[in-house]
């Protein structure tokens, strides 16, 4: 019966009325308004994303990525849909018959493409954006006729206005072929083919051997001696001056950028590259690889490939003519009387914003340090580059993860249950538990001196040992023989949880009046870095089960002092007095991945049997295992962190190799030449 009542009153119910879920008014308004704001959002994307692209470049916090890859996507999805409102309106009109309103509205169709464009300062979100270009391309294709389309049908008009167009849509399909070539230059297929050389065949070896065997046929005795090439000249002792950094990161950068794409380099770039970084202090070392740092970054998210040249700034100048010339003659030939002022005022926004954009670029352009190269380049005693002020690069922080932070965290927290069902719960921690803090001047000279003495001392087999040491290297030199299982006989996810541990545990518990000792602090900052890789950026590291476990020493921790509430000294204290002389693991089995108490026996020992040397071993420790990091990270990753500001393991593989301490250099002396000796 129910069921018949509630048929009958949806039939004798008007549809419209049933399925009117807005009142009348507002859907008019809303038909009215909906392009006119859609083309002030489209702009206001623009001018943040002009902005925001260059600020991620040396920060990386949460919050910010979060509102570029907002402002990221909105700004691609906005001019699409307001292309497809002026599509449907202008179509909408009856043939021959094409009001200047309509005229107008036609004129905004360019500018939406020009803003598909985007702006100089970001053309990819994400590493992985580059590799889609050809999807890019597609939507390029698309978007073009569309908007080819809106102005063909606005010709029929007799307005100046339909003309006027295509000086603009000239200027938008430059703009957004620049983005394309941008991201298909930085796509990892291609960047890694615009390094590769032509192909080396070497000498004729048939010509060689058919000469060989000839002279040998007419009775000499004939030897083939090599060759080699003589050994580069010894590096000169001139202090580096500081307005040379930026010549200096330019030209080791179009060389050493082979290694974000797995490239090798040859052994003329290894001795150049420790030539020049011998004779650095650290702070010119980490500003140079800075400077480089910023030149990859240009590469892979901004327009540089396609505007930082003589075709791009020919590009770019026609592009500013085009759009001065069109605000010129609109001004000029406009009649204001015929238009409605919003539209009008519209008109004249989208004018003067893309006249700024393409100014601010321009700003951009001159005082970056592409053009900072250019000048020092060709104007070596320009008094107007030594009074510019220093630029602004990394935000000199990094990133700091503690196990003591996590295991204390509040379950109940709503904010954080919250935010688990929009992200995962990493991407939770990097916002409600991450830390950072300043990077000391202190530990970058402990790790440029550590790799520079190596660098300096060692022989080539010593400059790759470190690239797999993890730590043992060290440990034996400090003839601490009974240390090596933590390193040697255990994972490297798992090596990183222990000296965290021990780290911690060595920091709490250390008695007063040795607070003065070198590297304490330092060994703390990395040891909390190392762990912060491991829990937030694992892609970073080599591959295990570094999560299951961190969760499962948690746990272990959680139950030790489930039912105990005591500081962080006092349950430091505790954990060091529980007897450790059976090893764990043979009380535990391997069903749990809990470290805590074999990281108990490291600090124990480390106390007990290196006590006035702890810090040294731990810092040295803790500086071998960041350089395995670096060095077992592939170059895609390090490309992929620069998007967030750049981490401090980039530098670290950088400086490593630029002082020849990596495994991606050819081990050879030089190129063998043979030649023919007969007697």
């Amino acid at each position: 019966m129910l069921r018949q009542i509630i048929t009958g009153m949806l039939i004798t119910m008007d549809r419209r009325e049933l399925i009117q879920v807005f009142p009348t008014v507002m859907r008019i308004w809303w038909k009215n308004c909906q392009l006119t704001l859609l083309i002030l959002l489209s702009l206001s994307l623009q001018i943040a994303l002009l902005f925001l692209g260059k600020l991620r470049k040396y920060n990386g916090k949460p919050f910010l990525r979060f509102a570029v890859w907002s402002v990221y996507l909105l700004a691609d999805w906005v001019p699409t849909v307001a292309l497809g409102v002026i599509s449907n309106r202008v179509q909408d009109h009856p043939e021959n018959i094409a009001p200047l309103e309509e005229d107008l509205m036609s004129f905004w169709a360019p500018f939406l493409l020009l803003h598909l464009g985007g702006p100089d300062t970001i053309t990819a979100y994400s590493f992985e954006d580059n590799q889609l270009w050809q999807r890019r391309l597609l939507e390029l294709v698309v978007q073009l006729a569309v908007t080819i389309y809106i102005v063909l049908m606005a010709l029929p008009g007799t307005s100046y206005i339909s003309v006027l167009s295509f000086p603009m849509l000239i200027a938008g399909l430059i703009k957004f072929l620049e983005r394309i070539y941008s991201l298909r230059s930085a796509s990892t297929e291609q960047f890694r083919l615009s390094l590769i050389k032509e192909a080396d065949p070497g000498p004729n070896y048939s010509k060689f051997m058919e000469e060989f065997t000839m002279k040998k046929a007419e009775g000499f005795y004939v030897k083939a001696e090599e060759l080699i090439e003589a050994p580069p000249p010894t590096c000169g002792t001139m202090p580096v001056e500081k307005r040379e950094l930026v010549l200096k990161a330019y030209d080791l950068f179009q060389t050493f950028k082979c290694l974000f794409v797995d490239l090798i380099l040859s052994f003329q770039d290894r001795d150049e590259s420790q030539c020049l970084f011998h004779k650095l202090e650290m702070e010119q070392a980490f500003e140079v690889i800075e400077i480089e740092l910023g030149f990859a970054y240009d590469m892979f998210y901004t327009k540089t490939p396609a505007v930082y040249n003589l075709k791009g700034h020919i590009l770019r100048f026609i592009t500013f003519s085009l759009t001065l010339l069109s605000l010129v003659v609109f001004i000029l030939k406009s009649r204001k009387d015929h238009y409605q002022k919003v539209d009008l005022c519209i008109t004249y926004l989208l004018l003067v914003v893309a006249i700024i954009l393409e100014g601010c670029s321009f700003l951009i352009l001159v005082f970056s340090d592409w053009s900072d190269y250019w000048l020092k380049k060709h104007y070596k005693n320009n008094i107007v580059l030594d009074l510019m002020a220093p630029r602004r690069r990394r935000t000199n922080l990094i990133s700091q993860y503690s196990i003591r932070k996590f295991c204390r965290k509040e379950k109940s927290v709503v904010f954080p249950r919250f935010l688990k069902l929009l992200m995962p719960e990493n991407k939770v921690d990097e916002i409600w538990h991450l830390d950072n803090t300043s990077l000391s001047a202190k530990l970058k000279e402990m790790i440029f001196n550590h790799f520079l003495d190596i660098s300096k001392l060692g022989n080539k087999s010593d400059l790759t040992i470190l690239c797999s040491s993890r730590g043992k290297k060290w440990l034996i030199n400090n003839s601490c023989s009974d240390l090596i299982w933590s390193i040697s006989e255990v994972e490297f996810d798992q090596s990183i949880l222990l000296w965290h541990i021990a780290t911690d545990l060595c920091y709490l518990t250390e008695d007063a009046e040795n607070y003065s000792l070198d590297h304490r602090t330092e060994s703390r900052h990395m040891s909390e870095y190392m762990l912060y890789l491991l829990v937030m950026c694992p892609s970073m590291l080599p591959m295990g089960i570094g999560m299951i476990r961190f969760r499962d020493t948690c746990a272990e921790v959680w139950e030790f002092f489930k039912e105990r509430s005591l500081d962080e000294v006092e349950a430091s204290k505790m954990l060091l007095r529980v007897n450790t002389e059976i090893q764990p693991g043979k009380v535990k089995g391997d069903r749990s991945k809990s470290v805590l108490f074999d990281a108990c026996r490291i600090a124990t020992e480390l106390r007990s049997k290196y006590s006035k040397q702890k810090w040294s071993i731990i810092s040295g420790v803790w500086v071998e295992i960041l350089a395995y990091a670096a060095c077992h990270c592939r170059g895609t990753e390090h490309a992929t962190q620069l998007r967030k500001g750049g981490e401090f393991l980039t530098h670290v593989w950088f400086l490593m190799a630029h002082l020849g301490i990596t495994e991606q250099f050819q081990i050879s002396q030089g190129h063998a030449r043979a030649k023919l000796s007969a007697k």
